[in-house]
C-alpha cells in the first residue's frame, strides 16, 4: 500500500484531524495538547472570521486505513496583497518518522499552490499572528506552552529532506523571577510614565475589559511590519478578546494610556496552564476546567504571551515599564518564573530587557521556505 492524501470532509474527519497529535505524543513529557474547542473553533469556516480571506485545505495522510500524518494548506490573500509574496502557508503539520509520509503531505500543498498559481510554500503558520507558528529546532527537552507547537527532533530533518530552507527564527527565553526589583528601576520607570503624560490603567477586570478593542487595534500597528502579519479585522479582533480575555489575570496584564486614553503598550501574560493541560488533554468537560481554574489561581510559573509598544513609543522604555509591573505581582504572588511567547531573533530590542534578568535562551523555532519550481 502507499500513502495517500485525501481531504476533510465533514465532522468525523475534523475531529480525526484534530485528534490525531493526541496518539503522536502519546506520553510525551514536553508536548502540550490545545483545547479541542479552541481547535474546532479556529478550524471552522463558520467561526473563524479569516476564512473570509483564506482558502483552506485541511489533508489527511493514510495507509491502510491508518492515520499518519495531518497538514492544513493556507492562501492568505491578505498577505500576498500586502507583501507580495505569492506564498501559500502550512501549518497544523504532524506526522509519523516516515519520508513517505511528510513527502506526501508537504507535495500535495506543494501542488495545489501551483494549481493557484503561486512561487512558494511556508510554514508552520496559522492564519494569523496570533496562531501558533514556527517549527521547534531546538529545547525539544522543554516543557511547550499553550500559545506554541511542540514536535518531535525529527520533524525539521524531513523538511530539510524537501527542500525546505531557514525564513525565519524565533527564539525563547526562560526567565527567573528575581528577588526584589531594584528602587532605581521604580524611580527611572515613574518618571518617564511622568514625562511621557503616560499612565498605567488600574488592574481591575472590568476596566482592563473595556480596553479590548483598543488594545488589539494598537497590536495592529505596533506588529505590522513583523515577519508575515497581516492586520486583524474587526471581527478577527471579537475572536481574540474573547480568546485571550477568557484567560486575563489583572496581575499580569498592564495596559498603558496616554492623556487622550489612548493604548499605547499592553502586555499580558498568564499563570502557565501546560501541566493543566496535560492532565486534562485538551477537555473542559468533566474535570479538565477544575485543572485550569487550579492552575490560574496557584501560579508558579507565567507565560508572557503579548508585548505591545506603540510604534512613536517603542524607544521610550514601554517595555522594560510593562516587564517591571509584572515581575512586581509575581513577587507577590510567588511566581517563580517566566516563558518568553517567541520573538524574532532580530528583535534585540526586546531582548535586551532579558539581560537585566538570570534567563536563559531555551528554545528556538523556525519558518521553512521552498521555492516551486
Amino acid at each position: 500500500m502507499s500513502v495517500s492524501i485525501r481531504e476533510v470532509k465533514g465532522r468525523k474527519d475534523l475531529a480525526r484531524f484534530i485528534r490525531f497529535p493526541f496518539s503522536l505524543y502519546r506520553g510525551s513529557r514536553c508536548w502540550v495538547p490545545p483545547l479541542l474547542f479552541d481547535e474546532r473553533n479556529t478550524l471552522d469556516p463558520a467561526k473563524n472570521p479569516a476564512y473570509e480571506h483564506c482558502r483552506v485545505r485541511l489533508l489527511l495522510a493514510e495507509e491502510d486505513g491508518r492515520l499518519l500524518g495531518r497538514i492544513a494548506a493556507i492562501i492568505n490573500e491578505k498577505y500576498i496583497q500586502k507583501w507580495g509574496n505569492k506564498y501559500c502557508r502550512f501549518g497544523w503539520l504532524d506526522f509519523v518518522d516516515d519520508p513517505r509520509v511528510s513527502a506526501a503531505l508537504l507535495g500535495a500543498v506543494e501542488s495545489w499552490a501551483r494549481e493557484n498559481g503561486l512561487e512558494a510554500v511556508h510554514g508552520p503558520m496559522g492564519f494569523t499572528d496570533l496562531d501558533r507558528e514556527g517549527m521547534l529546532i531546538e529545547g525539544f527537552e522543554e516543557l511547550g506552552t499553550y500559545s506554541t507547537y511542540y514536535n518531535h527532533p525529527y520533524y525539521p530533518k524531513h523538511l530539510e529532506a524537501l527542500g525546505y530552507a531557514k525564513d525565519a527564527d524565533w527564539i525563547e527565553f526562560y526567565i527567573q523571577a528575581p528577588k526584589e526589583i531594584p528602587e532605581k528601576v521604580v524611580r527611572i520607570q515613574d518618571l518617564v510614565l511622568r514625562r511621557s503624560r503616560l499612565k498605567l490603567v488600574e488592574p481591575k477586570l472590568k476596566i482592563l475589559v473595556r480596553y479590548a478593542q483598543k488594545i488589539f487595534s494598537m497590536i495592529n500597528e505596533a506588529y505590522a511590519d513583523l515577519y508575515g502579519v497581516v492586520e486583524l479585522t474587526p471581527k478577527q479582533i471579537d475572536m481574540y478578546v474573547k480568546q485571550f480575555f477568557s484567560f486575563l489575570h489583572p496581575a499580569f496584564t498592564k495596559v498603558v494610556i496616554d492623556d487622550k486614553d489612548q493604548v499605547v503598550a499592553f502586555g499580558l501574560a498568564i499563570p502557565s496552564i501546560s501541566r493543566a493541560l496535560q492532565r486534562c488533554q485538551g477537555r473542559l468537560l468533566p474535570f479538565g476546567i477544575l485543572h485550569l481554574l487550579w492552575a490560574m489561581k496557584h501560579p508558579r510559573l507565567i507565560d508572557m504571551m503579548l508585548v505591545a509598544v506603540k510604534p512613536e513609543y517603542q524607544a521610550r522604555g514601554l517595555p522594560a515599564i510593562l516587564m517591571s509591573e509584572i515581575t512586581r505581582n509575581c513577587l507577590l504572588l510567588g511566581v517563580r518564573g517566566a516563558e518568553t511567547n517567541p520573538e524574532l531573533e532580530s528583535n534585540t530590542q526586546v531582548q535586551a530587557i532579558w539581560k537585566h534578568y538570570d534567563s536563559r535562551q531555551h528554545k528556538r523555532r523556525r519558518c521553512f521556505l521552498k521555492r516551486l519550481a
